[in-house]
């Protein structure tokens, strides 16, 4: 009988994929490294002389901005600890007050526990004369309206000392927060400044070179600017003195700064005000200094007006706020000028388009063109 044929298909042979998934992994691994080898051996672009320029002048600017809020924040701490030490010094003496208030208590409840008290019936039965009585009755009521009084003298000590003890906890709490404003507005100056050292650390020396060159092209179109502004001063100044000369003419000059009793002493202080810029000329900037060895520019600014007897504040922000608005064009010798959109540094104008003003660290107390930085705003502020 032949054979029968095999009615089973054939099983189909898979073949194994696991070779392919280990070229797959390795070859995602090389893919990988080697975009990895790609990017360290493409350094970023080094920047070009004006971008290293722009970002140094921006880090100097925003150092003034730090020294501004470390500033303000010396000063609030400086003020509250002033007013910790008053309120503890009153604590401490209301203490003493509420103490002596007890120990009075004390005697008259020692007092009374000595001598023992009996009911006023019993009292007036067992006196040998009701008139003696009387009297000891009236000097005990007397007596008790002197505990009656110590005690109210006890319970307001002692209700002003919590309130002084309450005072005292939060202003140290306001002096804490001060003191944590103050460490870190120190940290970013420090670290703003530390950036703009570093960037300038890797020029080379030509890249120093150029740079100084942008540094000459900038003061120059400054300057510039400075002898445009001064001759338009001085042209003005020839009008109103052409005008006030002729027949009809009032013979005041208003704004001139002369002729009246309140200009002449506005002349002499900002006279005051300059000598004492002067001399500070070569004096280093340091950040957070009031003089007299060294200055930051709202520093050096409060200084020469307290030389001329008037105190002005410590800030920039607040400085810009102590006295009269002044246009560019109707500048005066002693002004001061603001710069920046955030007003973090100041000059005082000297005349003709130049300032005396406390750079930036690094520099020395110097003249310069007030078009050397953007101009905010100028006060007058006396």
């Amino acid at each position: 009988m032949p054979a029968l044929a095999s009615h089973r298909k054939p099983r189909t042979r898979v073949r194994a994929t696991a070779p392919a998934v280990g070229l797959t992994s390795a070859a995602l691994a090389s893919v990988t490294l080697l975009s990895s080898q790609s990017a360290m051996a493409a350094p970023a672009p080094k920047p070009s002389i004006e971008e290293v320029q722009k970002k140094v002048d921006d880090l100097y600017r925003q150092a003034g901005t730090a020294t501004q809020k470390y500033n303000q924040a010396k000063e609030a701490t400086d003020k509250q600890k002033t007013k910790v030490d008053t309120l503890l010094d009153d604590v401490a003496k209301r203490t003493a007050k509420v103490n002596d208030a007890r120990r009075t208590l004390g005697n008259y409840a020692a007092a009374q526990y000595r001598d023992g008290a009996l009911a006023p019936t019993a009292t007036f039965f067992l006196a040998d004369d009701p008139q003696s009585f009387f009297d000891q009755t009236h000097l005990m009521d007397r007596m008790a309206e002197r505990q009656q009084q110590a005690l109210t003298e006890f319970r307001t000590q002692q209700a002003q000392a919590s309130k002084q003890r309450a005072e005292a906890v939060k202003s140290l709490e306001t002096l804490t927060e001060s003191q944590t404003a103050l460490r870190t507005s120190k940290q970013s100056v420090q670290t703003k400044l530390t950036e703009a050292r570093t960037l300038l650390s890797k020029l080379t020396a030509e890249e120093k070179a150029r740079l100084a060159e942008l540094e000459r092209k900038k003061e120059a179109e400054a300057k510039r600017k400075a002898e445009e502004l001064a001759k338009k001063q001085a042209a003005a100044k020839k009008e109103a003195a052409r005008k006030a000369a002729e027949p009809g003419g009032s013979g005041t000059e208003t704004g001139s700064g002369s002729g009246s009793g309140s200009g002449s002493s506005a002349s002499t202080k900002a006279e005051k005000v300059l000598a004492f810029a002067r001399a500070q000329i070569g004096k280093p900037y340091v950040w957070g200094a009031t003089g007299p060895a060294s200055y930051d520019c709202s520093g050096l600014t409060q200084a020469a007006w307290k030389a001329a007897g008037v105190d002005i504040p410590r800030t920039t922000w607040d400085q810009v706020k102590a006295g009269t608005r002044i246009a560019t064009a109707d500048l005066q010798p002693g002004d001061l000028v603001f710069f920046y959109d955030d007003i973090s540094h100041v000059g005082i104008y000297k005349g003709d388009g130049m300032m005396i003003h406390a750079p930036k660290p690094g520099a020395n107390v110097r003249e310069e063109s007030i078009y050397y930085m953007p101009i905010y705003g100028s006060v007058r502020p006396a």
